[in-house]
């Protein structure tokens, strides 16, 4: 019998939960889903891009885990919601709501479009609160939850040509904390976890000079989906039950 027995991390620490993870259709949502379903978790994934969540739920099928495809622009307000109900009707009420979908891209500021710059906040920011404010009834206590927010490294340091991408963010992190304080006394949780860039996910913008590629990505950070999805998954757990409205950065110490 181990000599600390309380520290013996559950081997299914999500049995009889229902998580929802936004942009599990591919990178760190996918990785996502696949750890919570693989800890009992049944789990709803969401993505705009259809084959490719259907190809996680799949995945997660042969693992023996229960999983549902919901197409959802999480923008879109009214999709957000009668999705959210959906999912308590198919899979029972949310406890874990994981915001991973994200949208980005390298841009001289100048010549930035302002479309893409209001897609990019939409995606990273608005999307989280517009899921967020979906799921909080189904989590107040008695009942309890935990909300965690993928963010970028980037919103923790400036970077070169990513000014929607920090903004936003950087928005995110402190969307995090107000939820956290507003939510502190009513059972929910939430935390946030600021990623380093997924190998192959930006490339400079037209007319960059090159040399500045190793610098940026410096700036940035890397990791792998896995890496990240394991820092959301403890936070989403009853391990950090003492934890809330922090920010845990998963970027090699590239922000330290």
């Amino acid at each position: 019998m181990s000599e600390y027995p309380s520290m013996v991390v559950p081997p299914r620490r999500f049995e009889g939960r229902t998580a929802i993870v936004t942009g599990a259709g591919s990178g760190i949502g996918r990785a996502t889903a696949v750890r919570l379903a693989s800890e009992g978790a049944a789990v709803a994934c969401l993505d705009l891009a259809a084959g490719h969540v259907q190809e996680t739920v799949a995945a997660l099928s042969v693992l023996g885990g229960r999983a549902l495809v919901y197409v959802c622009d999480v923008t879109d307000e009214h999709a957000v919601r009668r999705t959210v109900d959906a999912v308590a009707d198919d899979l029972g009420r949310p406890s874990v709501l994981c915001n991973v979908a994200g949208a980005g891209g390298l841009f001289h500021t100048a010549d930035m479009a302002l479309a893409r710059w209001e897609h990019i906040l939409a995606v990273n920011l608005t999307g989280p609160f517009l899921t967020s404010r979906a799921v909080i009834p189904y989590m107040l206590h008695p009942h309890g939850g935990v909300i965690v927010n993928v963010a970028a490294s980037t919103a923790l340091v400036g970077a070169a040509y990513a000014a929607a991408d920090c903004a936003s963010n950087g928005g995110l992190v402190m969307l995090t904390k107000a939820l956290a304080v507003e939510y502190a006394d009513r059972g929910i949780r939430v935390n946030a976890v600021a990623s380093g860039a997924v190998p192959g996910s930006f490339t400079l913008p037209e007319g960059a000079d090159p040399k500045h590629l190793p610098r940026l990505r410096s700036r940035i950070g890397s990791c792998t989906p896995d890496q990240v999805a394991a820092s959301v998954v403890f936070l989403a757990s009853d391990e950090s039950a003492h934890t809330t409205g922090s920010v845990l950065a998963v970027d090699g110490g590239m922000s330290a």
